[in-house]
């Protein structure tokens, strides 16, 4: 599979799954009707997914013009602050209106939602390369960049 359908793929298979799994626990949690967690789900879903294609290519173009090349072990924690950190700023208002909660509710649910999609992440990852292989850059015996 070329490296672009297998990353369509991976990013449309990780979504759905996750809004299977946040939908109906948001209405456990929230006790509210599982159509309307859905679309929450699905909501916040598309935001993660735009916010991620927009902070990677600002965060690439601020990279870019570093004098020091690669990711070292801050630059990735400042890659991974920024972006949950923005998410945070536009997920709680979201999930505040929609679920008619406190913004400070909405923040422990979202720090909740960065638990579960931190454990998410590795599990699927880790399935999906099971599945479908290693991606080219994991697999050759080609040079290794960090």
């Amino acid at each position: 599979m070329s490296p672009t359908t297998r990353r369509i793929l991976q990013a449309v298979l990780y979504e759905v799954i996750a809004i299977a799994f946040v939908g109906p626990a948001l209405s456990l949690a929230f006790d509210k009707s599982q159509t309307s967690t859905f679309g929450l789900a699905v909501v916040l879903s598309t935001i993660a997914l735009t916010w991620n294609y927009a902070f990677n290519w600002v965060f690439e173009r601020w990279e870019s013009r570093q004098s020091v090349r690669g990711r070292s072990f801050a630059r990735r924690l400042a890659h991974g602050a920024g972006f949950e950190g923005g998410l945070v700023f536009m997920l709680v208002p979201v999930m505040s209106l929609w679920l008619e909660i406190s913004p400070a509710a909405a923040f422990v649910a979202n720090l909740g939602l960065l638990v579960f999609f931190f454990v998410y992440a590795i599990v699927f990852t880790w399935a999906f390369d099971r599945v479908f292989g290693l991606p080219a850059s994991a697999a050759g015996n080609g040079p290794r960049t960090v």
